[in-house]
């Protein structure tokens, strides 16, 4: 018997492909050091005197994966849901970061999201801190001692923001470089590259960024085209640039030989979507943020179909919950206003592609991560749904789909991440 070797019997239910659900009923997941070796429907007589994880009539799924939300927000969910983007910025969001110059304060607010993070199934997050590198080295070690994975970033910001909230180029800089040199060794929870936006960077700032993203070999994250007034406020400030995308291209923050994810992506023009596919960049669908503080509605099935790398994010606190359950409802009912009401070409998004997008599609960012495959690693969430599925018979996609409408935290009884029990100690 190998004792690194773990075997899970449950209904298996996963995307290999968008397109499709793969479904193992009373399947079986062969766990070999946290990396997936076998999924299949009957045991293979080698594993057959191991020990077996019995999860009999539970669905096994892939864990979630959030690709784009802010730490620091988290006090913030649910509130300010009256205001435009920019507005909503300057009254709610820049005041409630700046108290994270107090460290007690820091960690307590993360402790609290580390703990919902787990309860809502969401095991590797793409994560904004906030300008000061100890709080957000605070973010860091909680998501390390707790056993997730996650892109932690300290975020930039030199121009156009608060007193409360802003840096010199050359502090800005240097601190990023602290932090980096700092977890540049570490495999689970790695530092990102993280300018805030456009508006709140200089030029200067951002070749900065784009010189230690290279000497330190790590990706980006920032946002990109959100809201009309944003992307205005980007023109004006960019006249020599063709478009919001072309300025961080033009500084070296835009994809290419730098892994690169850009939330929202509501309102690219050609140019840009056609940018995005060339540079390999991800974006991170935040359809319950866009709809919070009426930026849009994302062309997310046109990008899918165009080959473009997505994946779902909560983008607290723009977004009202953590639960990606809600993030996948949002994204399916947003793609069906955009097809009814906006353009019908490219369809509307399935059960199955809202999934995906949350699992394998923002797994992608991590590498082999959202799917049950071999070379895989076992992040997943054992739900029990017999609380919602009525008497009558229904399949495992039905099951599946009542889940991700009408479930909650209480369904989800065991969280798995790098093929380990995951369990909040904080």
């Amino acid at each position: 018997m190998d004792k690194d070797l773990k075997i899970f019997k449950g209904h298996v239910i996963f995307t290999k492909t968008q397109d499709k659900f793969e479904v193992i009923e009373d399947g079986y997941i062969v766990v070999l050091n946290g990396k997936i070796k076998d999924v299949c429907k009957v045991l293979p007589k080698e594993f057959c005197n191991n020990e077996i994880v019995d999860y009999t009539n539970k669905l096994i799924i892939p864990s979630f994966i959030d690709l784009h939300l802010h730490g620091p927000q988290f006090e913030n969910v649910g509130l300010g849901m009256d205001k435009e983007l920019l507005p909503w910025l300057n009254t709610y969001t820049f005041p409630e970061e700046a108290k994270f110059k107090d460290i007690d304060y820091a960690k307590k607010v993360y402790s609290n999201l580390i703990k919902s993070l787990w309860e809502n199934g969401t095991t590797r997050c793409v994560i904004f801190g906030t300008i000061h590198r100890k709080a957000t080295e605070i973010l860091m070690e909680l998501f390390e001692k707790n056993g997730f994975g996650a892109y932690v970033g300290k975020v930039n910001m030199d121009r156009n923001s608060p007193e409360i909230l802003i840096e010199s180029t050359e502090e800005s800089l240097s601190e990023t470089e602290i932090f980096l040199e700092k977890y540049k060794e570490n495999k689970r929870v790695k530092p990102i590259i993280t300018p805030r936006f456009v508006p709140s960077c200089t030029p200067d700032l951002m070749l900065g960024l784009s010189s230690l993203a290279k000497k330190y070999s790590v990706p980006v994250q920032s946002h990109l085209s959100e809201n009309n007034g944003e992307i205005e406020w980007v023109k004006n400030l960019h006249v020599e640039s063709k478009n919001y995308s072309s300025v961080y291209d033009e500084h070296g923050l835009f994809g290419g030989q730098i892994k690169t994810v850009m939330a929202h992506c509501v309102h690219n023009d050609e140019d840009e979507i056609k940018m995005l596919k060339d540079k390999g960049v991800f974006v991170a669908h935040c359809p319950t943020s866009n709809l919070n503080v009426y930026s849009g509605i994302a062309p997310i099935k046109k990008y899918m179909s165009l080959g473009i790398d997505v994946g779902i994010g909560s983008d607290i606190s723009g977004g009202h919950t953590l639960s990606i359950l809600e993030c996948i409802v949002s994204a399916i009912q947003s793609s069906k206003m955009y097809f009814k009401y906006v353009d019908s070409k490219y369809g509307m998004l399935s059960l199955s592609e809202a999934f995906y997008l949350a699992t394998k599609g923002g797994g992608k960012f991590f590498g082999n991560v959202g799917s049950f495959e071999e070379g895989y690693d076992f992040d997943a969430l054992v739900v029990d749904d017999s609380s919602i599925y009525s008497v009558l018979n229904k399949n495992l996609e039905q099951r599946l789909e009542k889940f991700i409408y009408s479930g909650n935290t209480s369904c989800i009884i065991k969280r798995f991440a790098y093929g380990k029990l995951l369990e909040v100690i904080l």
